[in-house]
């Protein structure tokens, strides 16, 4: 049976910093009672939060309706944008998931809106490669019981977890599966089992953990 490996999406398969700042400031333009212009190193630290957390974060004054009637207008925009154009993939990826894939399953958990992992497949058709997805927009969990929600729906026994950030070691540290830490991303990780500099690394990597 082949193992699997779920991936963590914004910082480890692909950046999209560079058009979510755009998206942002696009929207925030239509509400004239807010002066917040969002900055690509605003958006790199709200990279792995869900979009309540961000929500929160960047409009701690505005009430729970003001806030959630922005996210939503936001969340459009940005799945209609990248689903048409795509973002960044990181350099290799699509060779590296194709090698990837003849022994490992491939999935990908984000803390991402409901959409958005729709968005990356279909803008760049990558489809294919993965056997399924979860993301907290659509189940309302965070990271931890989607990787859980993923190995049962899928029966996985052994699986490793790929991501950039402090929030998804723990998050591998909760399922109980080995955290692989993609350096080159937006954050930081404390004692992850192995780490990679760039997502051509990953095959290599494995083999060495086997």
């Amino acid at each position: 049976m082949k193992k699997s490996i779920i991936f963590d999406l914004d910082g480890t398969l692909w950046d999209s910093t560079g058009c979510v700042c755009a998206i942002w400031n696009r929207v925030l333009n239509k509400y004239e009672d807010i002066s917040l212009t969002i900055t690509q190193e605003i958006v790199s630290k709200m990279m792995g939060k869900t979009m309540n957390e961000i929500g929160k974060t960047l409009f701690p004054n505005l009430t729970e309706e003001r806030r959630q009637q922005i996210i939503a207008d936001f969340g459009n925009e940005e799945v209609n944008y990248l689903s048409r154009k795509g973002a960044v993939l990181y350099e290799g990826l699509e060779e590296t998931l194709k090698i990837l894939s003849l022994d490992y399953n491939l999935y990908i958990v984000s803390n991402c809106q409901d959409g958005y992992v729709e968005a990356f497949l279909h803008a760049h058709q990558l489809k294919s490669y993965f056997k399924d997805y979860e993301m907290s927009g659509r189940t309302g969990l965070d990271k931890g019981h989607n990787i859980k929600l993923i190995m049962k729906r899928n029966t996985i026994d052994q699986a490793f977890y790929v991501g950039d950030t402090e929030g998804d070691e723990e998050a591998s540290r909760f399922a109980g599966i080995p955290f692989i830490y993609a350096s080159y991303g937006f954050g930081q990780a404390k004692y992850p089992d192995m780490i990679i500099n760039s997502i051509e690394e990953l095959p290599k990597v494995l083999l060495e953990m086997k």
